[in-house]
């Protein structure tokens, strides 16, 4: 069992953000420095009404404007990038979990490529349009009874668990004896995150309740007796998220000055480190 954990302690104000999605609320976003991470105060009680919008594109597979479209099609891209991740790890039986699994794409393109799939989705409209696809999808976690998964993956989940130090252990029990956990994450001490300041489309409060840098996913996880196998860059994230931060910064997108700011995120993260997003792979000890 991990150690108990209370990311709430001993915060000090950082930025306030504002929901550009859905409620136009403002929102601390909140530094721990034990942990070198940020959290979101308050959580809405309700939080489950904040991703009831058809602008939380991972729930709905729209197409209609421009930036649907592009995102989907760096979806599709993104889609081969990870199943090539988790093809390169040895596995006894190719059973994959993916946690928060959305309209279940990532999973289809599993189970096309020989992968015993399962997964969890929260959103009730996401797990219906994931059905349509032949893809049956869990709506909790505890749901997963037992697990001896090779692979769990979390997709930008993990910055949305609201209970995080339980769910980390839930996650280490499901994970085989050998498996792999991947988690991506957004990247607070990026580049894109600093110029963006408190229109980091990436801090989306309150949907968002944890920020994380490199050394806050090495020491949480370090707590539950787990290591940092691998660091990837998700180098396609700082386009996206320059593009939507523009947005809520100047009040329309601006595609030249967004891939100009992603670019140079990605240029100076060369050196740093520091990318818009990162994925970890995680092992236990």
């Amino acid at each position: 069992m991990g150690k108990k954990r209370d990311f709430h302690k001993r915060l000090k104000p950082f930025l306030n953000c504002k929901d550009f999605t859905v409620s136009g609320e403002s929102y601390e976003v909140m530094f721990n420095e034990e942990y070198d991470m940020m959290v979101t105060s308050p959580i809405p009680v309700d939080l489950e009404n904040y991703y009831k919008s058809e602008d939380y594109i991972s729930h709905t597979d729209s197409k209609k404007s421009i930036f649907d479209k592009v995102y989907q099609m760096v979806k599709n891209i993104t889609l081969k990038k990870k199943l090539s991740l988790i093809n390169s790890f040895k596995t006894d039986s190719k059973n994959i979990l993916d946690v928060g699994a959305g309209t279940g794409d990532f999973l289809k393109f599993c189970s096309n490529k020989g992968w015993n799939i399962s997964g969890v989705e929260p959103n009730i409209n996401a797990i219906n349009k994931a059905a349509e696809k032949g893809v049956f999808l869990n709506e909790d976690i505890d749901q997963i009874e037992k697990g001896n998964f090779d692979v769990i993956t979390l997709w930008h989940v993990l910055e949305h668990v609201e209970h995080l130090s339980d769910y980390i252990t839930k996650l280490k029990k499901l994970l085989s004896k050998n498996g792999r956990l991947v988690i991506a994450v957004p990247n607070y001490k990026s580049y894109d995150a600093k110029y963006y300041k408190e229109f980091w489309a990436a801090f989306d409060v309150p949907r968002h309740l944890w920020h994380f840098s490199q050394s806050s996913i090495h020491k949480i996880f370090s707590e539950e007796n787990m290591i940092v196998e691998k660091t990837i860059p998700m180098k396609f994230d700082a386009y996206y998220v320059s593009l939507l931060s523009e947005k809520y910064k100047k009040g329309k997108m601006k595609p030249l000055n967004s891939f100009y700011r992603g670019l140079l995120s990605n240029i100076k993260a060369r050196k740093t480190s520091e990318y818009s997003s990162l994925i970890y792979v995680l092992k236990k000890y």
